[in-house]
């Protein structure tokens, strides 16, 4: 099975680090034209200085707020009259945004919404910018980088994200019912845990060497993932090979535990 992506675009949100820069770096290696976008722009240029590009593909980077409706309507418009549209889009911005477990009782409705913004109203804000022109081409994939806090407890035990998260494969599912008469696809995939940002370095940290060992044990694969397995997985679901699979979530976590 070779899976290319000669001729197409594709646009990847929170691509500066971890799984976002793992799926830059799997399309661009297979020919595509790949807008990275983040707000960390420092990590951006560093992406496009170090990546390897292979089979004519190529990596633009842009600043992009996913939560702003302004500058998302803004940059993709920009990005569309540059390259002619979008093939792919693939979700990546989220996360727990810095905050820590406590108590749903301490939960601020500040701390509550940040975590919303980027990980659901993110996912649709940059999804309602880009449908119009996969609509007019009847053609486009969208793959959306969701938790396994979104299909159960979230290891996290911050309440907004495991809401986000499952928020967000509710979102996808209602867009590929949607969207399925255009000729667009539209799915998720659910990765288990991955040492991929601060965040989750300080969430692996806290867990001790006890810990750490139970929880590679609970892993029937007897190991953390890494930002090329979750990238492996978008490749499929954006390819042809995937073309009569929409509104679907897909486990990559090595295993069931």
């Amino acid at each position: 099975m070779d899976i290319y992506f000669e001729g197409r675009t594709v646009l990847v949100t929170g691509a500066a680090r971890g799984i976002g820069r793992g799926i830059v770096e799997g399309f661009a290696s297979r020919g595509a034209k790949v807008y990275a976008t983040d707000i960390l722009e420092a990590e951006l240029a560093e992406l496009k200085a170090s990546s390897r590009v292979a089979r004519g593909g190529e990596i633009a980077v842009r600043r992009l707020n996913v939560t702003d409706p302004d500058d998302v309507s803004t940059c993709i418009r920009d990005m569309e009259a540059e390259s002619g549209g979008f093939d792919v889009l693939v979700h990546v911005a989220g996360g727990v945004r810095g905050q820590a477990r406590k108590p749903v009782e301490q939960v601020t409705p500040h701390e509550w919404d940040d975590i919303y913004d980027v990980n659901v109203r993110g996912a649709f804000l940059v999804a309602r910018a880009v449908v119009p022109g996969m609509k007019a081409r009847r053609s486009g994939k969208i793959v959306m980088i969701s938790s396994g806090a979104g299909l159960g407890i979230s290891l996290t035990g911050i309440q907004a994200y495991a809401s986000a998260k499952a928020g967000q494969l509710g979102l996808m599912q209602q867009l590929g019912y949607e969207l399925g008469p255009f000729g667009i696809n539209v799915n998720a995939i659910a990765p288990g845990f991955l040492r991929t940002s601060p965040d989750y370095e300080r969430q692996w940290a806290s867990y001790g060497p006890e810990g750490q060992k139970a929880m590679i044990e609970s892993i029937p694969l007897r190991r953390l993932g890494e930002p090329q397995d979750i990238a492996h997985a978008v490749l499929f679901l954006a390819s042809d090979y995937a073309s009569w699979i929409t509104g679907q979530v897909l486990p990559v976590s090595g295993g069931p535990n």
